[in-house]
């Protein structure tokens, strides 16, 4: 069984005020799912706490989406149990675990009008009409589609398909809400919108969430807390700002925003011998000489400095403006590439320049490896 060891003062605490100190929704434990001679899940361990957003993070077949399937009852674990609201539900049919699910591809019944998607749950649950027509009103009002509810699904957008998802979902409160991936297939403009109408619903309806992607800004951006997950594995549980500024790993460290990894060997005198050069270590490291370890350094954290002045010395082979900022990419002799932010209105800096990087201001994060 995988335990979680604590990494940071705020490892295993929500930061969003309606989840501190609040009662566990959700408990897994020893969760596995084994597919023939092939584990997409090892057996772990997750709480998720009531009014919380949790995002299950990783690249495919990482384990997220078999672990959200096992929670939804989709697909039955090999091992281990799950225990919603203090309830073992481990072997509870689906309908009867009280979650709402929004889909990747928004599953809208398209000769249904958009109140009677929204409402489909409520008369499904016996609500009377009276009361469905106003807890639809009211839904419809939540997501800004109150002038739309004689539409059906093929006369709206991407985005307006999804509001209406997210209404169905949210209109009979459920328990639990799982939502796989459910921005992926919109435009990168609308994906950041419904980001933060997302937030908003969760904010103002307290809701637990638990919310798949593989798209690390959409993570940073939503999360009450990231849970990065690897090979099956649970990487780092952990708020965005730890998991941004501390990861645990290398591969959470390479996965989640830009990183600049050096990988080398620990020396005497705090000083980690890596194929370009040797640097310094952060003091307080707690690794023994010959231990094999790694810096991280983010791309903001780097100035670009005169050749024969920097802790590295490399030369540029791109420059990629972005609005605000100039990402520099710097060939090391090894071959390594380490990508530098510069704000836009510094001198620009040819390819082909040699040039040298230091870090003064912001020390690097070690890893042991």
């Amino acid at each position: 069984m995988t335990h979680l060891a604590a990494t940071s003062p705020d490892q295993g605490r929500a930061h969003n005020p309606n989840a501190q100190g609040a009662p566990i929704k959700l408990r897994v434990e020893g969760l596995g799912k084994r597919y023939g001679n092939i584990d997409a899940l090892h057996a772990l361990d997750l709480d998720v706490r009531s009014g919380e957003l949790l995002t299950l993070l990783g690249a495919s077949g990482s384990g997220k989406t078999t672990l959200l399937q096992i929670i939804s009852g989709l697909v039955a674990p090999s091992s281990g149990r799950i225990v919603i609201d203090g309830r073992d539900q481990t072997h509870a049919p689906a309908h009867q675990r009280d979650i709402g699910v929004v889909f990747q591809n928004y599953a809208l019944f398209p000769h249904l009008t958009v109140s009677q998607n929204v409402g489909f749950a409520l008369d499904m649950r016996g609500v009377s009409r009276a009361e469905s027509r106003r807890r639809i009103n009211e839904a419809l009002a939540m997501v800004g589609l109150e002038a739309m509810h004689q539409r059906f699904p093929r006369e709206l957008s991407g985005g307006q398909q999804q509001r209406v998802a997210l209404a169905r979902c949210f209109i009979y409160k459920p328990s639990l809400i799982l939502m796989d991936e459910p921005l992926s297939a919109l435009d990168r403009k609308l994906r950041e919108t419904m980001q933060m109408e997302i937030k908003r619903l969760h904010r103002e309806t307290g809701s637990t969430i638990i919310f798949v992607t593989h798209d690390q800004d959409e993570a940073l951006a939503l999360s009450d807390r990231i849970c990065m997950m690897h090979n099956g594995r649970i990487e780092q549980i952990d708020t965005p700002q730890a998991m941004y500024e501390r990861p645990s790993t290398v591969a959470v460290a390479r996965f989640i925003g830009i990183s600049n990894v050096l990988e080398g060997t620990v020396m005497q005198g705090d000083q980690l011998a890596t194929a370009d050069a040797t640097v310094a270590l952060p003091k307080g490291h707690g690794c023994q000489p010959g231990t094999p370890g790694a810096l991280v350094i983010r791309p903001e954290h780097l100035n670009v400095v005169a050749a024969d002045h920097g802790a590295l010395r490399g030369t540029v082979v791109e420059a990629v403006y972005a609005g605000v900022e100039t990402r520099i990419v710097v060939r090391l002799a090894s071959g390594n590439l380490i990508v530098v932010r510069r704000l836009s209105g510094q001198a620009p800096l040819g390819i082909g320049s040699v040039v040298g990087l230091e870090w003064p201001a912001h020390p690097p994060h070690f890893l042991s490896v």
